[in-house]
């Protein structure tokens, strides 16, 4: 099958997150006619009977490396359809670009490596070491019964991978621009201070929580580093302020803030708790805080394998590729647990918008990457 037709068919499954919706069968059946062994793995809740496909596949032709291939079936909903100058769920070839629900975000990558695969087992049929794909459809959501659970099922199966690509897209405009080699932790932090509830007209009579929040959130927003040389500085961002009042001459009984904090790797998610309480108590200590955290920081690469796709690149699209950390939270953090990884794919320039589309001659060019870096990966 042609690129375009590979996307157009994973385009059609409707595999809103946690669902594949018979996307992985599709790939199956596609791996299986190149001898890949194909194993789904389905994790989930039992009390709730909800559970999430995932599937690793592989190749394995004598001793050698192992390379894999990470990324997601799953897409976010298209929101109105009305919207869409097309349906999201049946692929639109035009201008030079297919139209879709995750033609970017990222079933156009799966594609591309897919291709690169086929093409270059018919010229490398008899290469030495492994080649497999790890595919989720809990990526887009909470992201807990999927790679996650894929890097703990390997790893007690005690399968070595050597190097990761995840497909995610990284390029703000052209293929070939940005790479990433790590990502910041997230924490997403409930801050809650109490008062006393009263009206506005008799202001000694209650205590008003807004004052005092504010004092903590000023304290917060002093900056909490530098950046490293691989890093930009820390921030926190306020993400909402709410005191569920309907009307308008109430002093609340107690005011929430929310606010997220992305970080580098000079903390661990214990550093940043502890400075956060820290710059809290010497305001005061009429709060309560929760924290939830949704990733570690992380720079795991392998500068033999960094090397192999910097001259994949500048050999397929003359292009001098930026290793970058940036952007938000991605599976590769589970997978850095397990080897080095690094991110790159498409260009995400309409990544969940309305009207999602990909160049086509954009999966064209990194298909011919991803085949140009096997070649490198197993002649070395």
């Amino acid at each position: 099958m042609q690129l375009t037709e590979i996307l157009s068919e994973l385009i059609s499954f409707k595999s809103i997150s946690p669902k594949d919706g018979g996307s992985l069968k599709f790939l199956s059946d596609l791996l299986k006619k190149q001898n890949f062994t194909c194993t789904n793995l389905n994790f989930g809740n039992k009390k709730n009977n909800t559970f999430t496909t995932n599937q690793f596949a592989f190749l394995k032709n004598g001793n050698g490396p192992h390379i894999c291939f990470a990324g997601h079936v799953d897409v976010v909903p298209p929101g109105s359809l009305n919207s869409w100058s097309s349906n999201p769920f049946k692929a639109v070839i035009k201008n030079g670009k297919i139209y879709g629900r995750g033609a970017c975000d990222m079933k156009g990558a799966i594609a591309a490596y897919i291709v690169a695969i086929y093409n270059f087992l018919d010229v490398k049929k008899n290469f030495k070491g492994t080649i497999s794909l790890m595919t989720t459809s809990d990526e887009e959501g909470n992201a807990e019964f999927g790679t996650k659970k894929i890097v703990e099922w390997l790893k007690k199966n005690k399968i070595k991978i050597d190097f990761c690509i995840v497909g995610e897209p990284t390029n703000p405009k052209l293929v070939g621009e940005v790479a990433k080699i790590g990502r910041r932790g997230s924490v997403n932090c409930l801050l809650t201070v109490k008062g006393k509830q009263g009206h506005v007209a008799y202001p000694k009579n209650a205590i008003n929580p807004i004052s005092d929040l504010i004092k903590y959130l000023n304290k917060l927003q002093e900056p909490l580093d530098r950046g490293n040389a691989n890093f930009q500085p820390s921030n926190l961002e306020v993400t909402s302020i709410d005191t569920g009042n309907v009307v308008d001459n109430l002093i609340p009984e107690k005011i929430s803030a929310k606010f997220n904090i992305r970080f580098n790797t000079n903390f661990t998610s214990q550093c940043i708790k502890k400075i956060i309480r820290d710059r809290l108590n010497t305001v005061g200590k009429n709060y309560t805080i929760k924290f939830n955290v949704s990733g570690e920081p992380f720079i795991k690469e392998s500068k033999k394998y960094k090397s192999f796709l910097k001259k994949s690149v500048q050999e397929v699209a003359g292009i001098g590729l930026k290793m970058d950390t940036s952007g938000g939270t991605s599976d590769a953090r589970f997978i850095s647990k397990l080897c080095p990884v690094i991110e790159f794919g498409s260009v995400g320039r309409t990544m969940h918008q309305i009207n999602e589309n990909v160049r086509i001659k954009d999966l064209e060019i990194l298909s011919d990457i991803y085949l140009k870096f096997l070649e490198k990966f197993f002649s070395n």
